[in-house]
């Protein structure tokens, strides 16, 4: 059985490489469509690069958002389904700031500190989002700037992390306390604990949310991906977030927001 298995791949070799010495004719015809359809294709893609198409399977971008509620970062997956239309895929960070924080400067000493008076909760934000970006303005050439529309809509999930202050008492003993309790009980304020502490207190918050914008790509080739965004944003949470004291709590956000955004085309 062995010598015939050895057999039998020695055969099937030998007849590889048989017909790779010894190719099938192949009709001069049909050759000949073939370099005119090569040659069609590419002269395709030629015009459409220098009409200032996007002509390339896939995107990544990485973002700088500006709210006019907060700030944070992005990133961003896109598959082109034809020149002018691609299927993104956006994950989000962001901290959302209330429209009444005021960070006021404390002097303790020698040290200088912060505190945002009455501020309850640090809220921060991570989104999965999915949509389209499409072409509604090309590139006259590779040095203008291709007009965007972008229309992206997915889940969200909230982070209410509790805002901890650093304060003395009457009898100059340290605790960290959060507000209204600071203000009831008449301590003094020293400066904000910091970003690491509460997080074993955090809240989850469970939402939705939708974004429209038109994105402007200046990139002066198109493999680059070298865009301003601006658009409006909309999140709705199941549960209410609180982020100041004596402030109703909140399931509706909506705001503004510009955006840069930096990657490469493939």
């Amino acid at each position: 059985m062995k010598k015939f298995v050895l057999f039998l791949l020695a055969g099937t070799l030998a007849s590889n490489l048989w017909a790779q010495d010894n190719p099938t004719p192949k009709s001069p015809t049909a050759k000949k469509d073939r370099q005119a359809a090569k040659r069609e294709r590419i002269n395709n893609l030629l015009k459409q690069e220098e009409e200032g198409e996007i002509i390339f399977a896939r995107q990544s971008a990485f973002g700088i958002k500006l709210n006019t509620d907060g700030y944070g970062l992005s990133y961003e997956i896109g598959r082109f389904k034809s020149a002018r239309v691609a299927n993104i895929f956006q994950l989000e960070i962001n901290e959302k700031k209330h429209k009444k924080e005021k960070r006021t400067s404390l002097l303790n000493g020698f040290n200088f500190n912060s505190v945002i008076y009455g501020k309850l909760n640090n809220f921060y934000q991570v989104k999965l989002g999915a949509g389209q970006q499409r072409i509604i303005g090309g590139k006259g050439n590779k040095n203008g700037v291709a007009v965007m529309a972008v229309y992206t809509g997915g889940v969200a999930v909230g982070l209410e992390k509790p805002y901890f202050v650093d304060v003395v008492d009457q009898a100059n003993q340290r605790y960290r306390k959060t507000y209204p309790e600071i203000i009831d009980s008449n301590y003094f304020e020293q400066g904000a604990s910091g970003f690491t502490v509460g997080w074993d207190k955090v809240k989850p918050k469970y939402g939705v949310h939708a974004k429209g914008a038109l994105r402007f790509d200046y990139g002066r080739f198109n493999e680059t991906v070298a865009a301003i965004e601006v658009g409006l944003n909309a999140e709705y949470y199941v549960q209410k977030v609180a982020q100041m004291a004596y402030n109703p709590e909140k399931n509706f956000f909506f705001n503004a927001y510009i955006s840069l955004l930096l990657g490469r085309r493939k």
